[in-house]
């Protein structure tokens, strides 16, 4: 308790090069104790408007950096959270009560994260155009080269308050665009000792900025302004679809939620599976955008897997997040472990069947197995957010396939097989963004294409790709 009264303290936000107040504060709680973690400013529409102002008039001083020099930045970042990685990782443990594990994982990736950004900044090329490949192109030579939009909006989550920042932040500076980023309101904590490490680089001040305060206000105050040119979202699909219909011609990128499926097949190793799903749906409480939520397992092994899987979840160890044992923690905020709760109950009086967990104890939701569940409950066509796992018989693998794409997302989908024929259908009929086969859908590698269909978002991260939605296409034809 007293280690985190310790860091009690009054934040500014970053700007410009420098640190500014505002003139109201809000309090941030610690999920897990409850205690106050620190006082963060919340900005006005006219500070954020100036933010936006200062990131404008640092677009041709960002635009004169060479690839080199992008690269050397981003790989001093990179340094620097290497440097850092304990005290980064501590303070997600803090203000997400992520598990120290868990945090400890999201900054090696963050280190990654930007690694990959500084190789990609190397490698921004346009193509060449066979002119004379048209009747009307002799004499002709044409070219493509990718030029930085200007001003990046970037709003990021509370789940992955480092390393889902680098997935915004890294492709900005790589493609050599400025930034104006709103951390989530739970998480400012992580994005302002970003702010303090990428103060010690080279980057041009006023490049990168962050921005304290309420959704609304920030938020409309990035979407609105005509000096920004692309809007990148990670978070609900409410505020997403929002954001898209407000934000005119800007280019917007959303990633938004999903309810991730996986199908277990016959005749597969379970003891291999089931630590694989059990990290897969409790891993940071759930609270992961391809957390696993809905298992089908074929009936030849459902028995054998749901007794496995509940001894396994059993075994999690529940508590503090700054203990590195810990498995499972308070998620982000009371409120929301109600809702699980609500959710659980509402599954229960339907006929579902708990097999572990369902309830809260002190002050953390349990990890929590349901079977029998009918598909147009919350706990299965939502996205549930939190550590709750449904798993249901099926008697083929095409209910299972069907099962997965009743859904109104599609963000990833897994399959366990042995069967090679098995495994290349469901990568064709399953409705998502990305098909992991032999693994949860809750893999990811931080250099992959990563983005889903139907009401999962638009565009694509993964940070070359990222890159791509974040730099303009301008031809160039030569009539010789």
């Amino acid at each position: 308790m007293n280690h985190i009264k310790s860091n009690t303290f009054e934040k500014n936000y970053y700007v410009n090069g420098q640190w500014k107040t505002a003139e109201k504060k809000a309090e941030l709680y610690s999920p897990y104790t409850k205690e106050i973690l620190a006082y963060i400013p919340q900005a006005s529409r006219s500070e954020v408007e100036q933010a936006i102002d200062m990131a404008f008039d640092s677009r041709e001083e960002m635009e004169k950096l060479t690839a080199y020099e992008r690269a050397s930045i981003l790989e001093h970042i990179a340094q620097l959270f290497a440097e850092n990685r304990e005290k980064a990782a501590e303070i997600i443990s803090l203000e997400a009560a992520k598990p120290m594990k868990f945090a400890l994982g999201e900054i090696d990736r963050t280190i990654e994260t930007y690694k990959f950004a500084a190789e990609e900044a190397k490698r921004i090329t346009g193509e060449i155009i066979p002119m004379d490949a048209a009747k009307n192109g002799a004499n002709r030579f044409g070219y493509t080269i990718e030029e930085p939009l200007g001003v990046i909006g970037a709003i990021t989550p509370f789940n992955f308050p480092q390393n889902l920042v680098a997935h915004k932040v890294g492709p900005a500076i790589a493609a050599g665009n400025t930034i104006v980023l709103k951390p989530a309101s739970q998480t400012p904590l992580s994005a302002l000792f970003l702010a303090e490490l990428i103060d010690q680089t080279a980057l041009p001040k006023g490049a990168f900025n962050v921005i304290t305060g309420s959704g609304k206000t920030v938020g409309d105050a990035l979407v609105e302004s005509n000096k920004v040119k692309m809007i990148t979202f990670t978070g609900s699909p409410a505020v997403g679809i929002g954001i898209r219909e407000r934000a005119g011609l800007k280019k917007v990128a959303l990633e938004l939620g999903s309810n991730a499926g996986l199908i277990i097949d016959k005749g597969v190793d379970l003891s291999q599976i089931v630590p694989k799903c059990i990290a897969g749906a409790f891993s940071n409480q759930g609270q992961v955008c391809i957390s696993l939520q809905r298992t089908y397992v074929m009936e030849e092994v459902f028995d054998d897997f749901i007794e496995q899987f509940v001894e396994a979840a059993k075994k999690l160890i529940v508590g503090n997040p700054l203990d590195k044992n810990t498995d499972v923690s308070a998620m982000i905020h009371s409120a929301e472990q109600e809702r699980a709760l609500s959710w659980v109950e509402e599954a229960v009086e339907n006929g579902a069947k708990v097999m572990t967990g369902g309830k809260i104890e002190n002050d953390v939701f349990l990890p929590t197995i349901l079977t029998n569940v009918s598909s147009n409950l919350n706990v299965s066509c939502q996205e549930v957010f939190a550590p709750i796992v449904i798993v249901n018989r099926i008697s083929s693998i095409d209910k299972g396939i069907a099962e997965i794409n009743d859904s109104k997302y599609g963000l990833q989908a897994g399959i366990f097989t042995n069967d090679i024929q098995t495994a290349f259908k469901a990568s064709k009929k399953l409705q998502v963004g990305g098909v992991i086969i032999n693994d949860v859908p809750t893999y990811r590698v931080d250099q992959m294409p990563y983005g889903g269909v139907k009401e999962s978002g638009t565009g694509k991260e993964g940070v070359k790709y990222a890159i791509h939605e974040m730099t303009e296409t301008k031809l160039v034809v030569w009539n010789q």
